[in-house]
């Protein structure tokens, strides 16, 4: 695939790739296009069992690409929400492959996986919060059914980054390899998942989601709402501000 994705087929795996290193594999609208797209022929291709979405370069995910929306003034549509490529899991077991950032939309993207395998480097963060972009990816919906409310909130408000360590510690990654091992890691249990039976496992993951999702669909519905007019106001003027050098070095001033 091309516009900044890539799709692989390795046996019974399908790997995504988001290959935007310039942008620290930020999605812009013709990525997540792609990604929906990717989505849809790994649900529809029966020799697949499994699927691992990663970022080329050593980063997972930015989040959206700030430096698009403030160029062309563009305010994405929710990456969640009614029927955006997050608003659902993959029909197919999911493992994210973390090297590096997975901040912002990344983060959203990484928990809309069943599973997060974490390099020992990597940092989760809503670094977004900085910038006035608020959380229509489904974050603010399934961060706190992974980590708990509490220290969702934490990760919410404060956009501080929760770095590998932490990140095993409270849920958030289930594991933490040595830097540079997350992708293949990620692989090899997504080919051990895909060898089972597949009707017991299918029916065991959907339970496992439903356990906690019982209204969630209506609740990313109610989330993209309620970014609506952040997107108006602040994320354009963050977006604005990140295109002119906020944040680069980890300064926010």
């Amino acid at each position: 695939m091309s516009k900044g994705l890539r799709l692989e087929i390795e046996g019974a795996v399908a790997v995504i790739t988001i290959d935007r290193p310039g942008a620290r594999n930020a999605l812009d609208a013709a990525a997540l296009d792609a990604l929906q797209d990717a989505v849809s022929r790994i649900e529809a291709d029966d020799t697949i069992g499994a699927a691992v979405i990663t970022g080329a370069g050593g980063a997972f995910c930015a989040g959206a690409d700030l430096r698009e929306m403030a160029e062309t003034e563009a305010r994405y549509r929710p990456w969640a929400g009614a029927d955006g490529p997050l608003a659902r899991p993959c029909a197919k077991p999911t493992i994210a492959a973390v090297e590096g950032h997975a901040v912002a939309g990344g983060l959203g993207l990484a928990l809309w996986a069943d599973l997060r395998i974490a390099g020992e480097t990597a940092v989760f963060g809503v670094f977004c919060r900085r910038f006035g972009v608020p959380m229509s990816d489904g974050t603010p919906t399934r961060l706190p059914a992974v980590i708990g409310r509490g220290r969702a909130l934490d990760m919410l408000l404060t956009g501080r980054p929760v770095e590998a360590p932490e990140a095993l510690e409270i849920g958030l990654a289930n594991r933490v390899v040595t830097t540079g091992e997350a992708l293949p890691s990620a692989k090899t249990l997504a080919a051990e998942i895909a060898a089972f039976p597949p009707l017991a496992a299918r029916a065991d993951r959907a339970a496992a989601w439903a356990a906690f999702e019982a209204g969630e669909a209506e609740r990313l519905v109610d989330e993209a709402d309620g970014a609506e007019a952040a997107k108006r106001t602040e994320a354009a003027e963050g977006a604005a501000r990140f295109r002119n050098g906020a944040g680069r070095g980890g300064s926010f001033d």
